[in-house]
């Protein structure tokens, strides 16, 4: 009799397991059926983003609201559908009527994250920062 006791329990024991199983699998289930998009955007001075120093930066998340430390995330997120994430597209050419002095003290503009579930790591270098502010001008994404 004692037999058929102990093997109740373990039974029992596996049918906790199963469950608990069943459990951890629910809790790995997405949060959102957004794919995620969160981004850090830096202006650092310096040609390269290891060794310069970082004059601004800014926080982005774009699903599913857009909010961060951006002036203006709305906007930015709106950029950033437009190109679909493609960051060079969102470099113009140099407003023509800006006269920009021809020394070079060299801006760089970093960002990095995950845009709609794609790991992004992307920087672009600037002759100085008129170059980048006559190239960016009007461009929400960096724009804080």
């Amino acid at each position: 009799m004692s037999f058929a006791v102990r093997r109740f329990t373990t039974v029992s024991a596996a049918a906790l397991l199963c469950l608990a199983g069943a459990a951890g699998i629910a809790e790995a289930e997405p949060a959102s059926l957004y794919a995620p998009s969160a981004m850090v955007f830096t202006v650092a001075q310096g040609g390269d983003e290891a060794a310069g120093t970082v004059v601004r930066a800014s926080t982005l998340s774009c699903a599913p609201t857009a909010q961060g430390t951006h002036p203006d995330p709305e906007a930015a997120c709106g950029a950033l559908n437009a190109t679909d994430g493609a960051f060079d597209q969102l470099l113009a050419a140099p407003d023509p009527d800006r006269a920009c002095p021809m020394h070079y003290d060299p801006v760089t503009v970093t960002a990095d994250g995950v845009w709609q579930g794609e790991r992004i790591a992307w920087k672009h270098t600037f002759s100085n920062s008129c170059a980048m502010s006559a190239t960016l001008n009007g461009n929400a994404v960096f724009a804080f």
